[in-house]
């Protein structure tokens, strides 16, 4: 397997991912391709599974898989036939040995996450009605599939945590993915003796040097690295760790999850000084503790090095710009809280309940819940019929007694609508120049809102009101006729203009929806909540407005329109917790693309 430290391509480390991947799966934790389904995956998948012993299974595992089927649990066929509890085993414990599929990874609930997460860690797993607490032995390895679109969807860090692998196929063409041969008999001989190959105490403390330097805070990322510079040397048929053994397990581990990239280490300075002569006692062959300990550190720098090389592109980026790894918040309707319906959205299994509000009924774990109790049922009405003369058998229960506590509700999850406020100040001589670019922001918004399905409303003050001219819509021509006698002058009631912004936002709260507020403004109010002009207690009232709002947990931006940036605009903001954007100069442009940046990457 060849392998170019300081040229790797993407396709070049998804290859050699497979080939150790495959050499021990259990070990090793798994892969997650962040990749679409296409011919690029399903061509990697392919050349994996071709390389995994015949005895190793290969279980998927699907995106709503139930507790029962993925823990194991009570087979409601057997047990209805036979009259009796009758365990079946479930997914995790079928993987024993072998290879798990997760399909659509990163939709995964967060409890089925943690199931599966907890036996990768503990080795076994209990049936999920068991009550005798026993467990299962089962090792496994998983290959998450990622078909996520957006930043925000991603797959659990507890679950990349324990993968050693992070691979993007995205970037893949498809001439590039070409398929290594002849490599299943020096897997089968790896296999062999890969837990025979020594790991150098300075190749353990070089590659936990890498990972701190790249900012990685995960214990386990290092731990993998190890186990995999082992699986690539045993692949090479070497005893021994080397450093091309390091450095190819720290291009595939620990360069997808790097945060930082550190900076080059200053020239060291020459001295005077001339080193002391060797000591005669010591053999002069033997090497000092000092040189041992000079070793580790070009060591480091070497795999360090080709770590950065290996680093993707779109990461190196985002690095470059000091921007960390975290997930974003999509510019769309549907980037809004997760709340939980009844009614419709993605299944988040069930929970007991009766049928009420419009709630579904889930049959088929209703049925499950009903079948653990009908031994014990049975024996209840054969004593009832035996202690009462009168009860026949057309009164005894059928063949499936459900109660009323058996009933098992379905639940789902939806994300709900996005509503941006523009709160506007329309006061002062350069108010029809705010206004322009508010509007120009508004149009703009609004011509993508058939895309990402959220609503704009325009909140404007002045004088000494603040008064709503766009109620919260989706039309573009109802916008325009709103904005277009949008006057302006007069004091500046900033108070009044966050509090009809609050009273808005609490309104689209309830309707299910998630509202942000876009203040635009230079910060010098003049105008109290009473009417009475004043700065000192206008601007009292308006960042006592701010926290309140800030209390709601309405997220916020503060857009700067004074000439200069304004300490008043600033000191507004930080009381509003909110991102504080200096626009003197935008145009309509330029502002609609700073409000959908900020909002972006704030998060609810």
């Amino acid at each position: 397997m060849h392998h170019d430290p300081a040229n790797p391509t993407a396709w070049g480390l998804a290859m050699q991912a497979a080939v150790l991947f495959a050499i021990d799966p259990t070990r090793l934790g798994g892969v997650a391709i962040r990749a679409r389904p296409g011919p690029v995956r399903d061509r990697w998948m392919s050349f994996f599974v071709s390389l995994l012993d015949e005895t190793m299974p290969v279980r998927r595992v699907p995106l709503h898989v139930t507790d029962e089927r993925l823990l194991g649990g009570l087979d409601l066929a057997a047990t209805l036939k036979a009259g009796k509890p009758i365990a079946e085993r479930g997914l995790l414990a079928e993987a024993h040995g072998g290879v798990m599929i997760l399909a659509g990874a990163e939709r995964l609930e967060p409890g089925t996450i943690a199931r599966i997460t907890s036996a990768v860690d503990q080795g076994h797993v209990a049936f999920a009605r068991d009550s005798s607490g026993a467990g299962v032995p089962t090792t496994f390895g998983i290959i998450a599939l990622d078909e996520g679109i957006a930043d925000d969807e991603r797959v659990s860090a507890p679950l990349l945590d324990r993968l050693a692998f992070l691979l993007d196929l995205d970037v893949v063409t498809h001439r590039e993915a070409i398929i290594l041969e002849h490599v299943a008999d020096d897997i089968r001989q790896a296999r062999a003796h890969d837990q025979n190959v020594d790991v150098p105490d300075e190749i353990i403390v070089a590659l936990c040097q890498t990972a701190l330097a790249m900012g990685i805070e995960s214990l386990r990322a290092p731990l993998l690295a190890v186990r995999v510079a082992r699986a690539a040397a045993a692949f090479e048929g070497r005893t021994v760790v080397n450093e091309d053994d390091a450095t190819a397990a720290a291009q595939l581990v620990l360069a997808p999850r790097a945060t930082r990239i550190p900076a080059d280490a200053p020239p060291e300075q020459e001295t005077p000084d001339q080193p002391e002569p060797p000591s005669p006692d010591r053999d002069a062959d033997q090497p000092s503790d000092e040189d041992k300990q000079n070793d580790d550190p070009v060591l480091a720098d070497m795999i360090l090095e080709a770590v950065k090389a290996a680093i993707p592109a779109g990461l190196l980026a985002a690095l470059k710009m000091g921007q960390e790894r975290r997930a974003r918040q999509r510019s769309s309707g549907r980037a809004g809280v997760k709340q939980k319906s009844l009614r419709k959205g993605r299944p988040a299994g069930t929970r007991r309940g009766d049928l009420k509000s419009g709630a579904r009924l889930n049959v088929v774990e209703t049925l499950r819940a009903a079948a653990a109790w009908q031994p014990l049922r049975r024996r209840e009405a054969d004593y009832r019929a035996a202690a009462n003369p009168d009860y026949t058998m057309s009164t005894k229960p059928r063949r499936v007694e459900v109660r009323k506590d058996d009933f098992r509700i379905a639940r789902f999850k939806q994300n709900s609508e996005s509503t941006t406020i523009f709160v506007v100040d329309a006061s002062g001589s350069a108010a029809l120049n705010r206004l322009a670019e508010a509007k120009g922001a508004v149009e703009l918004l609004l011509a993508d809102c058939y895309v990402r399905r959220d609503s704009v409303a325009l909140i404007a003050f002045r004088g000494k009101i603040a008064e709503l001219l766009l109620p919260p819509t989706r039309s573009l021509a109802r916008a325009k006729r709103s904005l277009a006698g949008l006057p302006g002058g007069g004091g500046t009631p900033l108070a009044l203009g966050i509090d009809a912004a609050a009273m808005l936002a609490d309104a689209v709260r309830r309707k299910g929806q998630t509202p942000s507020v876009i203040v635009l403004t230079d910060g010098r109010a003049n105008i109290s909540r009473d009417g009475k002009p004043g700065r000192p207690q206008a601007e009292a009232d308006g960042l006592n407005a701010a926290r309140a709002l800030a209390l709601a947990g309405v997220r916020s931006l503060v857009i700067d329109t004074s000439p200069h940036p304004a300490q008043q605009s600033e000191r507004l903001a930080k009381a509003m917790d909110a991102v504080y954007l200096p626009l003197p100069y935008a145009n309509a442009a330029t502002l609609s693309n700073a409000v959908k940046a900020s909002t972006r990457a704030r998060t609810v």
